[in-house]
């Protein structure tokens, strides 16, 4: 038996096995013009794949790369496009310059931070007291979903108050909502009364 597992590893294996014998094929056509048409059908074949997307310049862009990545770069033919080297797939990605900025509670995120500090700018009144009430909820559900056992509103106004840095003046009595308003969904009210049977007239 002649098990997949006994073949060449496919490169791109998305495109499946009988495209990249229809590849390996095309590599050993000697008359160029022929090479060229076996490609143009090879990209055909490949763009019925994805037909919704085959008509789009930069996936045609695309499936002629792939074409090329297939064929390890060894086919002569003339490519519409400017191909990537085999150096450039070969080399590691650049590292991405992520801005951790300097925040202690990752629990919360730095947004969070930032709402606050803007809350504290706000003159007294309903408008600052409703902020303060989201926020402290929202900080609470947060935490919630890293340690469901532990959390406590003294924890998440002691946390709050320590960001607010003094700058916020919460009412002594403050509450945060309950736990089960913040994370469970309320359920539908179905009707419990019967409905008609369609069947009887």
């Amino acid at each position: 038996m002649d098990y997949n597992s006994n073949r060449k590893r496919l490169v791109l294996p998305e495109y499946g096995r009988n495209i990249q014998n229809m590849i390996d094929h095309t590599l050993t056509i000697e008359n160029r013009e022929e090479r060229q048409k076996a490609a143009q059908t090879i990209i055909d074949v490949m763009g019925n794949l994805y037909p919704y997307l085959r008509d789009i310049e930069d996936f045609r862009h695309k499936l002629w790369d792939h074409l090329a990545i297939m064929a390890d770069f060894k086919l002569d033919i003339d490519f519409p496009y400017e191909l990537p080297t085999d150096s450039i797939l070969g080399g590691k990605p650049n590292k991405i310059p992520y801005k951790n900025g300097d925040f202690r509670y990752r629990h919360y995120g730095q947004i969070v931070e930032k709402m606050i500090k803007r809350t504290a700018e706000f003159e007294e009144g309903s408008e600052k007291e409703s902020l303060i009430q989201m926020l402290a909820d929202h900080m609470k559900k947060c935490y919630l979903t890293w340690n469901k056992e532990t959390v406590t509103d003294e924890v998440v106004m002691a946390d709050f108050a320590e960001l607010a840095k003094g700058k916020i003046e919460v009412p002594d009595d403050f509450q945060l909502s309950e736990t089960k308003d913040l994370i469970y969904k309320k359920k539908k009210q179905f009707n419990t009364g019967k409905r008609p049977n369609p069947k009887k007239r």
